[in-house]
């Protein structure tokens, strides 16, 4: 990077870092405990990380007993001991969930080991009525022309759950409404310019959340293998349940099962990848820097030499956006190619906006949207494609 900017810290009252650790965190902890019914010894163990996380009270190393403890002291070095809010905010966000599943017992040894916190969430939505809806949506797909259709599947990665597919296929150019309009960068002709540029190879898709997100995404992934703009799709996702609905290999799995006895195209799709996974040209990745608390600009070697054989690596969603260009606050006119000069190959970024990081805005835009009030930067209703070579 060509400069630097403040770290993003949660001490500032009514920011959005504040309100994750001061409201999100409390709360799920309860929907948590609500959603599984989980004996007193996790029940106590909540309690405790309850308590530890209130206003005010200081952060608390993970036993040495916990997998993983001594790689956590090192990354907390300065923080045990001080405010949760005093701490780097992605650091602090990351901890929690790490001390979450402690809490449960997700590594312990026993019969909650490797039980999903998050499951009961997760299969609710991907069982919803809203995804039969976008299942049967996607019989339209192929009679759309080949530039509506890269559009349409682009636009529904991009925009996770808010993506209502079946509306973005019968409304086109015009219909697409506020997810046009709520677009503050569109580097999408770069994009597909970029997977044109060469001979088909590596794409790297960084999968963001599971579910109703997850689908579009392994839509999109399929279509670049379908269409000859990859060679090959390796889909990174979370070696364990991260940040509430993170996806997982066990979440890919339940994806393509939904797709794959679903009616009509989405089967198709459904067979493809799951076609794909068997001859190796949808390959599964778990890098355990996936749960780091770190931004990718230190990421080890092997993660960098993966990415560096890419054709071109897509991020999805907010916190690998944040992890991307640092969970700092640049300039929103900074560009974004600065943010990410390290980064080793091509990278693309298809982001809801969904906390206060942001780069590689026009000034006009800046302008516009911070006349409309603050809240464009944190509520979902704006969207970004970005793309750095």
């Amino acid at each position: 990077m060509t400069q630097s900017a403040p770290v993003v810290i949660s001490n500032v009252a009514g920011s959005f870092a504040w309100g994750v650790l001061h409201d999100r965190h409390p709360a799920l902890i309860e929907r948590v405990r609500r959603a599984t019914p989980y004996p007193s010894v996790q029940q106590r163990a909540l309690d405790a990380l309850l308590e530890e996380t209130a206003e005010g009270s200081v952060i608390l190393p993970l036993p040495d007993s916990e997998p993983g403890a001594d790689q956590w002291q090192d990354w907390g070095k300065g923080y045990f001991g001080g405010r949760w809010v005093d701490a780097p905010f992605l650091w602090a966000e990351s901890y929690f969930y790490r001390k979450l599943l402690a809490a449960l017992g997700y590594f312990t040894p026993g019969p909650w080991q490797g039980i999903d916190p998050f499951a009961p969430f997760k299969n609710a939505e991907l069982a919803g009525p809203t995804v039969d809806a976008e299942l049967t949506a996607l019989d339209q797909l192929p009679q759309l022309p080949p530039e509506e259709r890269n559009r349409t599947l682009l636009h529904a990665s991009l925009w996770g759950n808010r993506a209502d597919l079946g509306f973005a296929l019968s409304a086109g150019d015009t219909g697409l409404g506020d997810r046009v309009t709520g677009l503050v960068a569109d580097d999408s002709a770069a994009l597909w310019a970029a997977l044109s540029a060469t001979r088909p190879g590596k794409v790297c898709l960084v999968a963001d959340n599971a579910g109703p997100e997850l689908l579009p995404d392994l839509v999109l992934a399929d279509h670049l293998l379908h269409t000859d703009r990859a060679a090959s799709v390796a889909l990174h996702l979370k070696p364990y349940p991260y940040y509430v609905s993170d996806a997982t290999t066990t979440d890919t799995l339940a994806c393509l099962h939904r797709l794959a006895t679903a009616p009509g195209y989405a089967s198709d799709i459904g067979e493809r990848l799951r076609r794909a996974l068997t001859t190796g040209r949808l390959t599964l990745h778990a890098h355990p820097f996936s749960c780091a608390p770190l931004p990718y600009a230190d990421m080890p070697a092997d993660l960098h030499d993966d990415f560096a054989t890419a054709t071109l690596t897509i991020m999805k969603g907010d916190l690998n956006y944040r992890r991307l260009v640092g969970d700092q606050h640049w300039p929103a006119t900074t560009p974004f190619a600065d943010a990410t000069s390290y980064f080793p190959g091509p990278v693309t970024t298809l982001r809801t906006l969904k906390s206060d990081v942001i780069t590689g805005l026009a000034p006009q835009t800046v302008r516009a949207l911070e006349a409309a009030g603050p809240g464009w930067r944190t509520n979902g209703t704006h969207a970004l494609v970005q793309v750095s070579s």
